[in-house]
């Protein structure tokens, strides 16, 4: 059994509106501000307005080659996606009725020769609605199916009874064997950093969502907290179908100072073969290996990523990981929508703890329905 199809839509970058002129809500107008003490401030990070030969860019035209520029860098280090999977629909397996929607149990095709679980629902209602993917280690948090002890992470349980479609995706494959990611085309000999092969199941998520006759292709996003917001990153920055992306406490630049913001490891972007550095700080001992180290040296930063978002929205739920801070590689996103002529298309919210709540929770569902509904 398949669920219905519709055609997909075009380019999300051709889609979103300028909001130039048009104020935002109370409620989530905060989010967009970042405070005077980091204002404009752009620190030592390199700037996305200028090419890798110093050039500026100083037009739209420049910035569409600078993008492609930024996109043919990173994917080159990373290592190249196989092809998309676009023919395929959702395999269910069962379905439960809940309380104003329907949860479906279902399986795809996420990588090559690859099938997945997740988990569907699909609220009560006629007309196309929007929608959204989430990920973590395992679909079932998502989904309010998770451990009692990890709360406030059901975020595709929550959106759902705010009148969205989700789909809520895991590596649970890996994480049952501590590998904690995906590898293509298997562990011992990946051919794409990992973190770049999750982007591209997220991609292969998004193309059979659209599918879904309830569902409003233009008016997709994806949320992910921690290990999730890394990937929710990574999909949103290298996958411009994502019409806009919550990223909750990922650390969205490189810190070596943090380890919980270890890109280093061999299950993010420091890939190598086994056996594997011992997890933890980067020290004389205990080097990183892998691509990381050569990322760090060719002074790349993840703030080049974020750049590829514009003009679509993307709000960084920060936690301990990202603190205020973060404004300051923000603000070069700033920069380039405000070349592009958008506002308030960069938003950051903060809390003491790298958990989640029902606040930050709150702040994350009303950005999402502000730019999806």
């Amino acid at each position: 059994m398949v669920l219905g199809c519709v055609s997909l839509g075009g380019n999300v970058l051709a889609q979103r509106p300028n909001l130039k002129g048009n104020p935002l809500p109370e409620k989530i107008a905060p989010f967009f501000i970042s405070p005077p003490e980091f204002k404009d401030q752009l620190g030592e990070y390199r700037s996305p307005l200028k090419f890798y030969n110093g050039k500026a860019v100083n037009t739209k035209r420049d910035w569409e080659k600078r993008r492609k520029e930024i996109l043919v860098k990173w994917n080159g280090l990373m290592g190249a996606w196989p092809a998309l999977i676009t023919n395929q629909n959702f395999e269910i397996r069962d379905s439960t009725r809940m309380d104003g929607f329907t949860q479906y149990r279902v399986r795809f095709y996420w990588l090559p020769g690859q099938k997945t679980d997740a988990y569907l629902m699909i609220p009560d209602g006629e007309g196309k609605k929007p929608a959204v993917i989430t990920v973590y280690y395992e679909p079932e948090t998502s989904a309010g199916l998770g451990r009692a002890d990890l709360p406030d992470r059901d975020f595709a349980y929550q959106l759902a009874k705010r009148g969205f479609v989700t789909l809520s995706l895991g590596t649970t494959e890996t994480t049952n064997n501590k590998t904690y990611s995906l590898y293509y085309p298997d562990i011992k000999n990946a051919q794409v950093q990992p973190l770049s092969i999750l982007a591209y199941a997220a991609a292969n998520a998004w193309n059979v969502l659209a599918k879904v006759k309830e569902v409003d292709s233009k008016r997709i996003g994806i949320m992910g907290h921690s290990y999730g917001g890394k990937w929710s990153m990574f999909a949103s920055c290298l996958y411009e179908k994502f019409a806009c992306a919550v990223w909750s406490d990922p650390g969205i630049v490189f810190d070596e100072s943090r380890e919980s913001v270890n890109y280093w490891e061999p299950w993010y972007l420091g890939y190598h073969p086994q056996p594997w550095r011992k997890r933890g700080l980067i020290t004389e001992q205990n080097p990183a290996k892998g691509l990381y180290p050569k990322m760090v040296e060719e002074g790349l930063n993840l703030h080049e990523l974020h750049a590829l978002m514009a003009p679509r929205p993307f709000l960084v739920s920060g936690g301990s990981e990202d603190p205020v801070r973060r404004w300051i590689p923000l603000n070069h996103s700033i920069a380039v929508n405000h070349l592009l002529g958008y506002e308030n298309r960069v938003a950051m919210t903060n809390r003491p703890e790298h958990t989640p709540n029902p606040d930050s929770n709150e702040k994350a569902f009303l950005f999402l329905e502000y730019f999806l509904k």
